[in-house]
Parts: structure tokens; C-alpha cells; sequence
């Protein structure tokens, strides 16, 4: 066997094995979408959501005094 012979064999082996590695990977990566998907990405929401829910009230400006935008009494 030459050295061209058996480097084009190595060459053959070593892309079939890329290329299943690439499709491995693929098919993993679709499937965790799928699955991080199907749970609503982490998003809770229904009657019982738990931290999840937005509070206006706890961003009221409260202890301004009536200074707003720096125009104060």
C-alpha cells in the first residue's frame, strides 16, 4: 500500500466519522429545543405562576416627596 493510498483511506475515515459526529450533534441539539420548547422555555404561567408575575407596585416612586424630574415645591 502506498502512502497515497492509505492517507486517502485515513481521509474516508476520518470525514465519515466527522459527519456522523455533525449529525449526533444535530440531532441533540434539536431535540433539547424541542424539549426546552415544549415546557414553555421556563416560563411559568396558569393560575399558580410563582415568581414570575410583574408588581408595578413595587416600582412606584413613593419617597419622591412631589420631586419629579428634578422640579420639586
Amino acid at each position: 500500500m502506498t502512502p497515497r493510498e492509505s492517507a486517502q483511506i485515513e481521509a474516508e475515515r476520518t470525514m465519515s466519522s466527522f459527519v456522523r459526529i455533525s449529525k449526533i450533534t444535530t440531532y441533540v441539539a434539536i431535540a433539547f429545543f424541542l424539549a426546552v420548547a415544549s415546557c414553555n422555555f421556563g416560563v411559568e404561567d396558569g393560575p399558580n405562576a410563582t415568581g414570575s408575575g410583574y408588581d408595578g407596585s413595587v416600582y412606584a416612586p413613593s419617597n419622591l416627596n412631589g420631586c419629579y424630574n428634578f422640579k420639586c415645591p
